[in-house]
């Protein structure tokens, strides 16, 4: 025979109102401040260890072990954690309501804030746009379904037994990530440096060394330099002066002296050798005939190791003129010179021609028969050794010439294209079975929200007849506080004379 379910609300406030001394450290010690709780694991993964004068003025709530602390300022990332033994006297930042409890068990209480009831509550009650928290009194306020101890007891159980399997799938799987990542990186190094194509190498005999190759785009592009200072001449009315070919910018070799030694037929090459870089510029923001044209127009925020099909932005011609800037042709590749965070150094190939911001670089590699994905590949394997060569102690950046000296091994034309189709083959696999990890991750999600849902939805475990009925402990609870309530008012009240 089952048990009807008996639902009791109680708020956090009336079960969770042990108090918490907030007289700060008095000698050195560890703190926990939002930054300290890794927010996917709720464990605080980065107490820091300070010294009394070191001590912020958040600085102040000595903490228990079991106490459960939710960050008041933006809810919706929900930074809870369970306080555990080894941080017994740690001292806790006012950022946190720190909740304690003599009637709820500390891990009932913790799932208890990370179910979406919770965590859609305190996001309706926020308060502040730039700074948007909520006040102790709204979580104190939340209400919620009251068990006994003895099905908290259960409950904690069973959430235990079902989110450490669910936990152990979920680190599993990003494991499988953190490798697919290894090998991504492990790809591209093998390609670059010939390795993934030593056995078609060794099958194959090229037409053209990559040292012919590197010499036909050198006289290609001079020639369209020619080409372009001939159309100029003839625009004005003008005849070419005497010696004009000789104004021509000749590309700077590289210094390949200290550079690792490369597979037969290729040759080392630097970017700015073999192609022209266009760095762009932004049209006003105060003109809006600038913008919202026909033409595709990149920031440095579009860059993302991928392939650009559209942009964000477009401008106008009168946009493209204000900013002295112009069109990539499609197959440029481009590179984050400057940006928050890792954009520094991505790089994305552009399937539609488009301006580009001061913030990127425009590799036109399109205009000579090097492969526009394998000046793309070679970047990305060099994401981290690019970001080092950056100018700059404030705001490390690129610029035009530290982005032209950026060396690039070559290849036969050959052997380029197929290094470009087998990266092109392995990385696709790869994405393949990271959408896969990244399904199974968003499903591991939802079926964390579904098991603390059903705990607080009397569905996870049933209830025991046996049990003190949750009401009459309730009661008890109440009347208890009730009779201390007085006593502690009288407290507040005392007044101390001299």
């Amino acid at each position: 025979m089952s048990i009807k379910k008996e639902y009791l609300q109680a708020s956090i406030g009336e079960l969770a109102c042990e108090p918490v001394e907030q007289t700060g450290p008095t000698s050195d010690f560890l703190y926990v401040d939002i930054s300290s709780i890794d927010r996917e694991t709720k464990k605080i993964t980065a107490a820091k260890n300070l010294t009394l004068s070191q001590a912020p003025s958040r600085a102040r709530q000595v903490l228990k072990s079991g106490d459960v602390l939710v960050s008041m300022t933006r809810p919706n990332l929900n930074a809870v954690a369970l306080v555990p033994k080894s941080l017994e006297g740690a001292i806790g930042s006012t950022g946190f309501h720190v909740l304690r409890s003599k009637w709820l068990k500390p891990e009932f209480l913790f799932a208890l804030v990370q179910t979406d009831d919770f965590i859609e509550a305190m996001c309706d009650l926020v308060q502040g746009a730039l700074y948007p928290a909520v006040r102790p009194k709204d979580i104190s306020a939340h209400q919620f379904t009251f068990e006994s101890l003895a099905q908290q007891t259960r409950i904690v159980e069973k959430l235990e037994e079902l989110l450490s399997d669910l936990d152990a799938g979920v680190a599993e799987l990003k494991a499988a990530q953190r490798k697919l990542g290894q090998y991504r990186q492990s790809l591209l190094k093998a390609a670059v440096e010939g390795a993934l194509t030593a056995q078609w190498r060794a099958q194959h005999t090229p037409t053209e060394t990559g040292a012919q190759l590197l010499e036909r785009i050198l006289t290609e592009r001079r020639a369209r330099w020619e080409a372009k200072q001939l159309a100029k001449f003839e625009e004005q009315g003008k005849a070419p002066p005497k010696d004009w070919r000789k104004k021509y910018p000749e590309p700077v070799r590289p210094d390949t002296e200290d550079f690792q030694e490369l597979p037969a037929g290729w040759v080392w090459s630097s970017i700015g050798q073999c192609f022209q870089v266009a760095v762009g510029a932004t049209p006003s923001r105060k003109d809006p005939s600038y913008w919202g044209g026909p033409i595709p127009w990149v920031s440095s925020g579009e860059v993302r190791f991928s392939r650009i099909t559209a942009t964000k932005e477009t401008i106008t011609e009168q946009g493209l003129s204000n900013s002295s800037t112009q069109i990539n042709p499609i197959g440029s590749v481009m590179l984050g010179m400057i940006g928050e965070g890792k954009t520094r150094g991505q790089v994305a190939i552009l399937d539609v021609p488009a301006a580009n911001n001061q913030n990127c670089a425009a590799i036109w590699a399109s205009e000579t028969d090097i492969p526009p994905e394998y000046v793309y590949y070679w970047l990305w394997s060099q994401y981290e050794e690019t970001r080092r060569g950056s100018s700059g102690n404030n705001q490390p950046a690129l610029n035009k010439s530290i982005v032209e000296r950026i060396s690039l091994p070559i290849a036969p034309l050959e052997e380029l294209k197929q290094i470009v189709r087998q990266v092109d083959c392995e990385l696709n696999a790869a994405a393949e079975q990271e959408r896969a990890i990244e399904y199974a991750l968003k499903q591991s999600a939802a079926q964390r929200k579904n098991i603390l849902k059903a705990a607080f939805s009397g569905q996870l475990v049933p209830q025991d007849p046996g049990d003190e009925p949750a009401a009459v402990l309730l009661e008890r609870i109440r009347a208890e506080r009730a009779a201390t309530a007085p006593a502690a008012r009288r407290g507040r009240q005392t007044k101390v004379t001299a």
